[in-house]
């Protein structure tokens, strides 16, 4: 099973760069996107939709902000749309499909980088989702939960980790709060399985020259319940063409799906 996750920064901008047509060359089997900043009547039609994949979309419900996306080349067997807490189900942070006892989940976690109130809201999603993680855990499924984590979590996964250490994303509260992710709950980040090397980013801020000098940060993910870790195969990150200021996260399993 290949996966992709992207965080487009706006479904149809990275439409009009040409995502989808690279999408139909990259034999995915399932689709992960995150903050679409789009309406659903912005993508009932091509190319958000088409014959290769079966589309489901979470949008937020503020017009033009955050929202997240899954595209699959299977019917799933069912479709979680959420987590159950109503600050984050309205901005269509969470969507999850289901294959037999196999879960995919986009999710696009808040960044705090625009203010304290919002880093707050980023705290509290930070309380609630590590206790839905929690409930995953023992819920007797198997999960790979992809997206913009908004948060890089060791030195190696931004460029400027000194200079950080006070900005959200490499805050010491965020990174323990991964540590936990990690170690106490039980979740692999799956890209770390088959790539240890530095330097490895998926994300550039559009200021200066960040993406011509690989100045980035580390912060989208797959992360993966701990049965599946020997599960994990192959990653790459694509940065041959730029459909958003994140970069297509390509992982590769191999696992039963029944």
């Amino acid at each position: 099973m290949r996966i992709i996750t992207l965080n487009v920064n706006g479904i149809r901008s990275a439409a009009r760069k040409g995502l989808f047509d690279w999408l139909s060359r990259q034999h995915a089997d399932v689709v992960c996107l995150q903050e679409i900043k789009a309406g659903a009547d912005d993508v009932s039609a091509a190319p958000f939709t088409s014959k290769k994949f079966f589309s489901y979309y979470e949008p937020a419900v503020k017009k033009g902000y955050s929202g997240v996306g899954l595209l699959t080349r299977e019917h799933p067997d069912g479709l979680v749309r959420g987590i159950g807490v109503e600050e984050f189900d309205r901005e269509g942070r969470y969507l999850e499909v289901r294959f037999g006892d196999l879960s995919i989940v986009s999710l696009y976690a808040p960044s705090g980088s625009a203010g304290e109130h919002r880093q707050a809201s980023k705290f509290r999603f930070m309380k609630v989702f590590i206790e839905h993680l929690r409930r995953l855990r023992n819920d007797g499924r198997r999960y790979v939960i992809c997206g913009d984590w908004n948060i890089a979590h060791q030195q190696i996964d931004l460029r400027n980790w000194r200079s950080n250490q006070k900005n959200s994303g490499f805050l010491p509260e965020e990174r323990a709060w991964l540590d936990e992710v990690f170690g106490a709950t039980g979740y692999v980040d799956a890209f770390r399985v088959v790539d240890q090397r530095p330097e490895q980013y998926t994300w550039w801020s559009n200021r200066g020259n960040a993406w011509a000098n690989n100045v980035g940060w580390r912060i989208d993910y797959q992360v993966t319940s701990p049965q599946l870790r020997g599960s994990v195969r192959a990653a790459s990150i694509y940065k041959r063409k730029r459909f958003s200021d994140h970069a297509p996260l390509i992982m590769d399993y191999e696992f039963d799906r029944t």
